[in-house]
């Protein structure tokens, strides 16, 4: 399994801070923001990791992470995507890597106190289909809402007025080797992006959709207001956890 931390864009919602540094290069507590998901996925067993990054200072990731060596692996992939075509785009630059590998993916801004182990480990015995990691949040009509029956999910509505659940879609996502023809039978939004929503209604058109509830706390770090929030947990109950 590939894992993919996506780490581009220009970061505008934390301007200033990101006029000379990519947003997931900032400081979380004490360590650069990047720092999480990785671990995240290596606690995991992955160790065949992308990183994929853009905008104008692409290279301190390289001078950052090298090859990955604090994190005990031999070896960290690298990509880059031009200008902003979406999370769904940014996925399709690892079709290569991968190699008909599946993937797990986490957005470079996604902290977690916990672990995915067992979504992991559950995904690993067949390897098939899609599985999403899903929290409970005050505030559902800020993100990806599925609206769920039984343990089935039946639709993902992007940023709904009227949310069908309580649950928003955290950015991890786990993708068998479709999902990049998924991703190329997509059309470009309003907004220009090729939307991972779309990208997660196909599997769910398809039977082929399982989901998970994260444990613990899961923060994104993408607004000043959540680094700061995002540093405050971190410093609290500390991140990326196996207990």
């Amino acid at each position: 399994m590939l894992g993919v931390v996506l780490a581009g864009g220009l970061g505008t919602r934390l301007a200033p801070l990101t006029r000379i540094v990519n947003k997931h290069l900032l400081p979380v507590y004490d360590k650069p923001m990047i720092y999480y998901p990785i671990q995240a996925l290596v606690n995991a067993g992955i160790e065949d990791i992308l990183i994929v990054t853009g905008g104008n200072n692409s290279g301190d990731f390289l001078r950052l992470l090298g090859n990955g060596k604090q994190f005990g692996l031999k070896h960290i992939n690298y990509t880059y995507q031009e200008g902003e075509g979406g999370i769904a785009e940014a996925i399709s630059l690892a079709e290569h890597t991968a190699g008909g590998q599946s993937i797990c993916v986490i957005l470079g801004d996604n902290i977690i106190e916990k672990n995915i182990v067992q979504s992991v480990a559950d995904f690993r015995k067949s390897e098939k289909g899609a599985k999403i990691l899903l929290k409970k949040v005050h505030d559902p009509e800020r993100f990806g809402v599925p609206e769920i029956e039984g343990s089935r999910i039946l639709r993902i509505e992007e940023k709904p007025a009227k949310p069908m659940s309580r649950y928003a879609v955290t950015g991890i996502y786990i993708y068998d080797a479709t999902v990049f023809d998924k991703i190329g039978k997509l059309t470009r939004s309003n907004r220009g992006e090729l939307e991972i929503t779309d990208v997660n209604n196909q599997y769910i058109d398809e039977g082929s959709m399982t989901w998970a509830e994260l444990d613990g706390w899961w923060t994104d770090a993408g607004t000043i207001e959540s680094l700061h929030h995002a540093a405050n947990l971190v410093a609290e109950t500390g991140a990326n956890r196996l207990d």
